[in-house]
């Protein structure tokens, strides 16, 4: 492919374990990759922090790792980066819980995940404290909580322009003795303030199992309705779902539906609207993290042909982000005997790599 590799995040020599989970803006020339920095091991529990690195010259260069969030006996992650387009902003989303807590534990309440905003106010250089605002976007019967993990966007147009989205996910407390279904519902939430306050937008949660929304990114289309694809997590269905929204989010028109012309195993992706067609990136292979692939849409993500081949070999989460002369960058996990080995940034040209 006609692209620019290089690695970010690299555990060699860094003090942590492993780097996952990516998400990444840019902002003229500056590119923001963040991601999760865990401290003693690769699983999701455990004291992590979230970590970014700053590029000025569209990901050809990286400046030293900062670290955004972090707590003494915490997990700090699922970073959601977005800018504010009325201030300059950019507003970051994250979780934490305690560093012993497990997604059961958290599940059944047992446990409690909450939810934070930060913001810089100098394009990443320095970082706000960290402001709790789990009472405005997490109901008490809530347990599971997730956002993203992917890029915010703010709507551009119409009369929700401005409006910061963060997709998200969550799961229900079960009643007291009843077994742990384990299943998510889909959500986002969204501020009208540029990350002030926050408000919970859809809540969709489908019982029947087929449709098990995780792990959501969000575009927004070219008539204004925003497009959410999520990760089929445990539903029996296919491996992508997705749904639309024509209030800025507050409403879906129609609950998650299967993606049925995606191949993907159980895993997030991203989606990136440039110009009339939608981009999605994930893994292809149902049975195995490998060969990280960029969809295409034409029509508004109703259907998807694959695309370009960022990664023939192991790969796993990813983020797409815009960058100037219409180029696309791709923030993603790969490694040659694991999926997420290093954290790696490509970028391509969509016009003539996605024919």
């Amino acid at each position: 492919m006609s692209s620019r590799v290089g690695v970010v995040f690299d555990p060699a020599g860094s003090g942590y374990h492993t780097f996952r989970i990516p998400s990444v803006v840019s902002s003229g020339d500056w590119v923001f990759a963040f991601c999760e920095g865990r401290l003693h091991s690769a699983a999701d529990a455990g004291e992590i922090e979230v970590v970014l690195r700053r590029s000025p010259d569209r990901g050809r260069s990286w400046l030293p790792l900062q670290v955004v969030s972090a707590a003494a006996g915490k997990t700090c992650g699922n970073p959601v980066p977005v800018f504010d387009p009325s201030s300059g902003d950019l507003v970051l989303v994250t979780v934490q819980n305690g560093a012993d807590a497990v997604e059961s534990s958290l599940a059944r309440g047992i446990d409690s995940r909450r939810v934070y905003v930060q913001r810089s106010t100098d394009d990443g250089v320095s970082w706000s404290s960290p402001v709790e605002i789990t009472a405005q976007v997490k109901p008490a019967d809530w347990g599971w909580y997730a956002t993203g993990p992917c890029h915010g966007i703010a709507v551009s147009a119409g009369v929700y322009a401005g409006r910061l989205v963060v997709p998200a996910n969550h799961s229900v407390v079960p009643a007291d003795g009843a077994e742990l279904d384990s299943l998510n519902g889909g959500h986002c939430i969204y501020s009208d303030d540029g990350g002030v306050t926050w408000s919970v937008g859809f809540v969709d949660r489908n019982d029947g199992a087929v449709v098990n929304a995780n792990e959501t990114t969000v575009a927004e289309l070219a008539s204004g309705r925003l497009y959410f694809n999520a990760r089929n997590h445990r539903g029996t269905g296919a491996a992508r779902v997705h749904a639309y929204s024509s209030d800025g989010g507050a409403t879906l028109t129609a609950p998650y539906e299967e993606i049925l012309d995606v191949t993907a195993p159980g895993i997030q992706g991203s989606v990136l609207r440039v110009g009339s067609r939608l981009l999605l990136s994930t893994p292809v292979d149902p049975k195995i993290r490998r060969e990280l692939t960029i969809f295409v849409s034409s029509d508004d993500g109703r259907t998807w042909r694959p695309g370009l081949v960022v990664h023939p070999g192991m790969s796993g989460y990813s983020d797409l982000v815009p960058l100037p002369v219409g180029r696309v960058g791709v923030l993603y996990e790969a490694g040659e005997t694991s999926s997420f080995a290093t954290i790696r940034f490509a970028t391509f040209d969509p016009l003539r790599s996605l024919s």
